[in-house]
């Protein structure tokens, strides 16, 4: 797993999917100030690392969570990974949105989904967790079993980490922010003193200012 984790890390980086500016901070939907971000939704326009991506989701799926029988999205990161991936398994799919919409049917769930299906999630990166496990608790009160979720990126903050124990759902990831910052590093993406940054904002991120 370190092996892929390496390799996705640098393929992210070789795509320019890891942005790094710590003179001007991306803000979260969390609110909180980054100076580092990951857009895995970038890997979706180059064919052989979207397939890639795929494929190893799928691995993960039929090694970890083989008694899935359907997969879901969460919106809108994931929708495009998660229909891909089902398709691979030859699986039903549903995206979740994040919020109702405010017209039609006013769905939270979107596709036809079996409240006996026993459902792996797939998500496209996990931050606080928060979006993520909203995704599972409508899943959970449809009637579903969530088995797990994969996603490609982590940034395993605590909070996160906690929030995925808590609510008693196993993640398995591609990659994440260790390999990155590492990898980053290894081939000159990053400086050193931009190590020692990304590593006192990942400390704190809730409260970091630059």
């Amino acid at each position: 797993m370190d092996k892929l984790k390496k390799e996705f890390a640098s393929k992210l980086l070789k795509v320019k999917a890891i942005k790094l500016q710590p003179n001007d901070p991306f803000t979260w939907a969390s609110g909180w100030k980054s100076p580092f971000y990951c857009d895995n939704r970038k890997t979706l326009s180059f064919p052989e690392l979207r397939n890639y991506v795929k494929l190893e989701l799928v691995h993960a799926i039929l090694e970890q969570f083989p008694e899935a029988d359907a997969v879901a999205g969460v919106a809108t990161g994931a929708i495009a990974q998660g229909a891909l991936v089902a398709d691979e398994l030859n699986l039903p799919f549903v995206y979740v949105r994040s919020k109702p919409k405010d017209h039609g049917m006013q769905n939270l769930i979107e596709g036809e989904l079996d409240p006996s299906a026993k459902v792996v999630v797939v998500e496209d990166l996990i931050s606080t967790g928060g979006s993520s496990l909203k995704a599972v608790e409508a899943l959970r009160k449809n009637g579903n079993e969530i088995v797990g979720m994969v996603a490609s990126y982590t940034y395993g903050f605590p909070v996160a980490e906690k929030a995925f124990a808590d609510a008693n759902v196993k993640l398995v990831t591609l990659t994440d922010y260790e390999h990155v910052v590492a990898e980053a590093l290894e081939t000159g993406y990053i400086k050193q003193e931009d190590v020692e940054l990304l590593h006192e904002w990942r400390k704190d991120p809730a409260n970091w200012k630059k």
